[in-house]
């Protein structure tokens, strides 16, 4: 079970870039999200005036992810745990680790080199 994190749904949808290519070559099996990934996309879509990307990436989101998981307050107080124990990791991010621990993953397609300070967390690039 591998989590997809919201840069790669961006990637596959947007102009030319080397990591496209890594988002499209990703191995095939059980991807999951979380709801967070899917409120970042328009965040980050409409933080930088291109809301007309949102459905584009929402589409290709959906044609990966097989489940996206809700989170709750189990998960929100883990991450503040691991904010206090993992340097370099954002909230969001450690929200993200939460909700894969909870249902058992340990990688992570993703981008975001933030991911590498987590012990037992694999990041696939």
């Amino acid at each position: 079970m591998i989590f997809i994190d919201s840069n790669v749904p961006m990637y596959l949808v947007g102009v030319a870039h080397p990591n496209k290519d890594r988002a499209v070559g990703a191995q095939r099996e059980r991807f999951i999200t979380d709801v967070e990934v899917y409120q970042g996309i328009p965040h980050r879509y409409t933080a930088i005036r291109r809301p007309d990307a949102i459905d584009a990436a929402f589409d290709s989101l959906h044609g990966i992810a097989d489940d996206a998981l809700a989170f709750g307050m189990a998960e929100i107080r883990s991450a503040r745990v691991l904010l206090s124990s993992v340097g370099r990791l954002s909230a969001r991010n450690a929200l993200h680790v939460a909700v894969m621990q909870k249902a058992g993953a340990s990688r992570i397609l993703s981008f975001d080199d933030g991911f590498d300070a987590v012990p037992g967390i694999e990041r696939l690039k």
